[in-house]
Order: C-alpha cells, then sequence, then structure tokens
C-alpha cells in the first residue's frame, strides 16, 4: 500500500510541476485576415471589384390583394407611422404586395412584427434579397 501511494505521490508531483512552463503557440494561415476580409465585404453587398452582390435577409409584408388603391393606403400608413422603414411595393398579377425594411436577421424583423400586429393583422415574414445598404443602417 505504501508503494502505491509513494508512486502516485511521485506521478502527481511531477505532472503538476510540468505544467507550470507551458506556452501556447498560435499558428495561422495568412489566408484567414484575406477571408475574413472577404466575408465582410460580402455580407456588405459589394465583391473585390466593387460590384453589387445579392443579400438574402428578411422582409415583413403587410398587403398583399388584388386593389392598388388599398396597397398605396396601407403603405402610406405604414410610413406615417415608421418613416425610418423602406417599403417596397410590388405587382405580381393579379395581386400587389407591399413589404417592409431590410433586416439582416429574423429576430429583428420579428421585433418590428409584433408591434405591427395590432395595425396590420395578417403580416407576415419572408426571406428575400434585401438592400444591404439600408440593413446596415
Amino acid at each position: 500500500m505504501k508503494k502505491t501511494l509513494y508512486i502516485f505521490f511521485i506521478f502527481f508531483s511531477s505532472y503538476a510541476f510540468a505544467q507550470n512552463d507551458a506556452k501556447v503557440t498560435v499558428v495561422k494561415d495568412p489566408l484567414i485576415d484575406s477571408l475574413i476580409a472577404r466575408r465582410i465585404a460580402l455580407t456588405k453587398g459589394v465583391s473585390k471589384d466593387g460590384t453589387l452582390i445579392t443579400v438574402y435577409g428578411f422582409r415583413i409584408q403587410i398587403y398583399y390583394g388584388p386593389d392598388r388603391k388599398e396597397a398605396y393606403n396601407e403603405q402610406a400608413k405604414f410610413k406615417s407611422y415608421y418613416p425610418e422603414y423602406e417599403t417596397y411595393l410590388s405587382y405580381m398579377q393579379p395581386n400587389y404586395s407591399v413589404k417592409v425594411g431590410d433586416f439582416r436577421s429574423k429576430s429583428e424583423a420579428q421585433n418590428l412584427l409584433n408591434n405591427l400586429r395590432s395595425t396590420f393583422p395578417t403580416v407576415f415574414i419572408f426571406n428575400q434579397p434585401i438592400n444591404p445598404l439600408k440593413a446596415d443602417e
């Protein structure tokens, strides 16, 4: 019993002292920095040569129906409540659609959607191309 205890003590003490001089060296490929810069440019919607690229995000649909006048009224009503958000009116025969916002994350869109439910009862979140410059403002 003494022998095993003695061996355990030697092993434990050598292990404890061996950790004092440990150093961590990080080796990083230089391409990592260029990949990070490229990722940042892509999320802003601009490639290396300055051309715009499609960035997907979220918009909230506040109106969908065949009445053009009603679509414009809903768009104006939204702008009176929330002038800081962009509105987008589109027509796909036979219906008009009014969508608002340029959100990068669904949680941002969900926050606005929760506020809009009382005023606009039929609101939905859609994943679609957004204007990345508006999303960053």
